[in-house]
């Protein structure tokens, strides 16, 4: 009997991984590419705009890309029913490899090309340098995301929770 339950309880909780597709993981680096963009334009047009120096710029970028990259997964689980807590960790299991790789690819990018840490918010450099480091970063991303989903990770956890 304690063997049957427990047999039900595994099966229960290990899923098995899903085929994971090129389409199905740029789906997933374009998601975390929204939540990563507006956080990273917000912090850099934000810290610039008020004089702050490259670090903390970077950082308040870095910050709210996480920030709006977890509230858009954290959004969608919500709403298939599942509470706070638990969908709080479905966003950190589901984003966090994603979001980090965006996020150093793409500060990396801006950090090393000449004059962008620079640019101001009126200059071409500024959007150019930060359009093209996302683009860079979610080309580097998507075969993260397509490794985890395979694995059974990253938002391979939230498709779990979608109708």
């Amino acid at each position: 009997m304690q063997h049957e339950a427990h047999a039900q309880h595994a099966d229960h909780t290990h899923h098995p991984a899903p085929a994971a597709s090129w389409a199905m993981a740029v789906q997933a680096t374009l998601h975390c590419l929204t939540g990563c963009a507006i956080g990273e334009v917000l912090g850099m047009a934000i810290g610039t705009a008020a004089g702050w120096g490259n670090l903390a710029t970077t950082a308040l970028a870095i910050v709210l890309a996480f920030l709006f990259g977890y509230s858009l997964t954290l959004r969608g689980v919500l709403r298939s029913g599942l509470g706070l807590k638990a969908a709080i960790r479905v966003a950190l299991a589901a984003d966090t490899l994603s979001i980090a790789v965006m996020e150093l690819i793409d500060n990396g990018v801006i950090a090393l090309w000449p004059d962008a840490m620079d640019a101001e918010l009126a200059d071409f450099l500024f959007w150019g340098s930060l359009a093209i480091s996302l683009v860079i970063a979610f080309v580097v991303t998507v075969p993260v995301n397509k490794w985890m989903i395979g694995r059974g990770k990253g938002h391979a956890v939230v498709h779990r929770y979608h109708h």
